[in-house]
């Protein structure tokens, strides 16, 4: 039986971790922190590994699958060594450069790299690919209609505080992000801010209940035109992937986007201070609840009217099962690993598949990790 290595005992770990242990997969828990990963195993048995990326190297065998749920500047090192050994790469995070230059290697060792497989990037790819595909089986669909897509993920506190936010992972990871440039469509025209914080919008989400938060563009959005399968020619009116806060974000963040502007010496290390401050003041307590929240949404127009609108909807809260962001990022990665293991998905460097059976599949075993996860058709 092949041996799936799963690197890292973090937070969001365990529901996808004891998720395959529990369906008799064969597992090696890597990790730093053996009380933490004990803990996470619940009960569980499986083997608890002091991980070192030569520990790691020495016990991988063809076949095998290694997960990371490791900082993304230690994905290509892992994948690298999982490669040389003929054995898989699994991770929830984005695709780096790095990861994509292992493609022709890993397409001629017969190995699968599989990344983008979490909550966001991962459960909003597979919605993308839903919509785009029901709208090319639609009667609507016309090559000169116009086009808006959105997508917009956050965690979110299930009890909202005057900080309008809980970190449930590095603050120092989310503040950096904060200063990465983001580039998106809007109106027809390329949007580029310098700073998320400067193209902040409100946004009321097709929740069952209507409830409006503030979104902002993420990252570059335009690089997924191709990955989610839209047409050169077609007209773009919007499209932005982005995050999702609560209402009142944007002023209560106020004091902490002067911080991240601040390019003086000795910034850096102020910003990690800050990072530490905002990690005792506003960290979630145990066993307090957060939420998730994650809209998609696609529509067409012709001559201005709606002719196609649908909309994926996710609203999951922590429970008695644990985090809904753990549920979320570790649930789809096993599911992955399931998918590699079955040889479901070719060789080479993928990021979430586009394969509808496997995206209805995953789909389907995500309806039990949210209090609300629909998709709905605004015309019907």
């Amino acid at each position: 039986m092949a041996r799936i290595h799963w690197c890292g005992s973090g937070l969001s770990s365990g529901p996808g971790l004891r998720r395959l242990i529990d369906a008799g997969r064969a597992v090696t828990l890597w990790t730093i922190e053996p009380d933490q990963a004990r803990a996470l195993l619940a009960g569980r048995a499986a083997p608890i590994a002091d991980y070192s990326l030569e520990a790691l190297a020495s016990t991988i065998q063809r076949g095998d699958v290694v997960v990371s749920m490791l900082p993304p500047d230690l994905h290509p090192g892992l994948a690298r060594v999982a490669l040389d050994h003929g054995a898989h790469f699994a991770c929830s995070s984005y695709l780096s450069p790095e990861l994509r230059a292992l493609d022709g290697a890993a397409r001629g060792a017969g190995v699968t790299v599989l990344a983008e497989v979490g909550l966001d990037p991962g459960i909003d790819h597979l919605m993308a690919h839903d919509l785009v595909a029901d709208y090319r089986r639609s009667a609507a669909y016309d090559p000169a209609n116009t086009l808006s897509f959105h997508s917009y993920c956050g965690g979110i506190p299930a009890e909202p505080n005057a900080f309008r936010y809980k970190f449930s992972w590095s603050p120092l990871r989310v503040l950096r992000a904060l200063k990465t440039p983001s580039r998106s469509i809007r109106h027809f025209s390329e949007l580029r801010v310098a700073h998320p914080w400067q193209a902040v919008r409100r946004f009321d989400a097709p929740l069952p209940r209507p409830e409006t938060f503030e979104v902002y563009p993420n990252r570059d959005s335009l690089g997924f035109l191709a990955d989610y399968g839209f047409d050169p020619a077609w007209k773009i009116e919007d499209f932005v992937r982005g995050t999702i806060r609560l209402l009142g974000w944007s002023e209560a963040w106020a004091p902490v986007f002067a911080a991240l502007e601040d390019d003086s010496p000795g910034a850096e290390a102020r910003l990690s201070q800050l990072a530490q401050r905002l990690w005792a003041e506003n960290g979630y307590a145990p066993d307090e609840p957060d939420r998730v929240v994650l809209t998609v949404s696609l529509v067409a127009r012709a001559a201005g009217r709606a002719v196609f609108h649908r909309d994926w909807v996710l609203d999951a809260r922590g429970d008695a099962r644990g985090s809904a962001m753990a549920r979320l990022v570790s649930g789809p990665l096993s599911l992955a690993v399931e998918a590699i293991l079955a040889h479901d998905i070719p060789a080479g460097v993928h990021p979430a598949p586009h394969d509808p059976k496997l995206v209805q599949g995953w789909l389907a075993a995500l309806q039990s990790q949210a209090q609300y996860l629909a998709k709905t058709n605004r015309l019907a």
